[in-house]
């Protein structure tokens, strides 16, 4: 497709296509270490010719892999690193969600560990978010909930969101951040997340390791150039924010990680991973609610992401820069493991997608310190012109599914 000198935005691939299998769209971005860089140049989701997108391709890859032969390399990792003084042997990143209670869960039922749960607060608790986190603890898990400093949360929220046109920057760098510094002040060597994103949406290669790379969570050396809300760190003291204010922003370095042996795995590895097999699992063994107002706004489901009352920000400024949205995201994984067909996942993604989080609008809007003019402004300014046109003074996707 020829788009003239008609832009396009986020170093997004021109032509917009979808996957024949799923319906995810080659403008989905992968998970990634741009959090912490001012580039705005992304990776999105892998396709080859055949219209196949690497997560279809590795759900098919996945039936001939031995889960058995997996869990024993789990119970050898779990055997290397258990200990038997009281300390605690894993760290587990946990928000009391339904995925990391099942990780939690597991490795002290069944492995016999002893995890600590390590919480990076959200921007602002929802009810849910708040009760389904207490009932992690209630059912019997150590925990520690870090809170950042709420006007430096604040304000990197409110840089992002105006800059990147992404608010929930602070809090992905935080939950990448805070497990190594929790392991490196414990002493403990085994980090345990849950899904490898590359189960979803990155390149399928990065599924053959249980290992979470060192560059999504650690910096090279100290002259490495760290930028927030896409301000160099030396630039955030225009803003009221110090060096000495980022300490829990600021990654590991590779070598502190390296040299104290802390190794991060991805559970899916060792797991063949069902989110909505987690849900069942923390429903039966803990007092986990889904969202009390029903299904969550932009989709159909309403047991996840249900934490922070900026979730719904979070997915809706993908559906501007990316044109999909977290319904897309609900129904690939759901077509992949057979609990709706694609026509269905098509269906949803006409009813639901870019859905607008009205909620929390007002509570987001007051959270950053912005008006809602503001806010439309810095929203349409991100609309790529190879994805969005104007109909009737609507705005509307170019480009959907079928």
């Amino acid at each position: 497709m020829n788009y003239g000198s008609k832009k396009v935005l986020h170093g997004l691939p021109a032509e917009v296509s979808f996957c024949k299998k799923c319906v995810m769209s080659n403008q989905r971005p992968s998970s990634a270490t741009e959090f912490i860089k001012t580039d705005m140049k992304i990776e999105t989701a892998n396709f080859t010719d055949d219209f196949v997108c690497d997560a279809c391709k590795w759900h098919e890859e996945k039936k001939s892999i031995d889960w058995d032969e997996r869990e024993r390399e789990l119970r050898d990792l779990c055997n290397r690193y258990r200990r038997d003084d009281g300390r605690y042997d894993v760290i587990v990143p946990a928000s009391g969600g339904k995925d990391s209670f099942f990780v939690a869960h597991q490795l002290k039922h069944k492995y016999n560990m002893h995890p600590l749960t390590v919480t990076w607060a959200p921007h602002m608790y929802t009810g849910v978010g708040r009760r389904n986190f207490q009932s992690l603890i209630d059912a019997g898990f150590d925990n520690i909930l870090i809170t950042p400093n709420g006007q430096v949360h604040r304000q990197l929220t409110r840089l992002a969101f105006e800059n990147l046109v992404n608010p929930f920057q602070p809090f992905i760098i935080g939950q990448k951040n805070v497990a190594p510094r929790m392991a490196l002040h414990f002493d403990v060597k085994l980090i345990m997340y849950g899904e490898n994103p590359a189960e979803a949406h990155n390149n399928k290669q990065e599924n053959e390791s249980p290992l979470m790379h060192l560059k999504h969570f650690t910096r090279e050396d100290e002259t490495t150039d760290l930028y927030f809300g896409a301000v160099h760190i030396e630039d955030l003291q225009e803003y009221g924010i110090s060096p000495t204010h980022l300490y829990l922003y600021i990654p590991l370095l590779a070598k502190q990680v390296s040299d104290a042996n802390i190794e991060v795995h991805h559970f899916s590895y060792y797991h063949n991973w069902s989110p909505q097999a987690n849900y069942y699992y923390a429903k039966k063994h803990s007092n986990f609610e889904i969202n009390p107002d029903g299904r969550s706004e932009g989709t159909y489901s309403n047991f996840a992401s249900l934490d922070d009352k900026i979730d719904g920000q979070h997915y809706y400024t993908m559906y501007i820069k990316f044109g999909q949205g977290r319904t897309m995201n609900d129904a690939c994984r759901d077509i992949r493991d057979g609990f709706i067909t694609r026509e269905e996942g098509v269906s949803l993604m006409n009813k639901y997608d870019g859905e607008f989080p009205k909620r929390y609008f007002q509570d987001f809007l007051r959270y950053i310190g912005i008006s809602e003019d503001r806010y439309w402004e810095v929203i349409d300014s991100a609309r790529s012109p190879h994805l969005w046109k104007k109909v009737s003074g609507q705005w509307v996707l170019k480009y959907k599914v079928k």
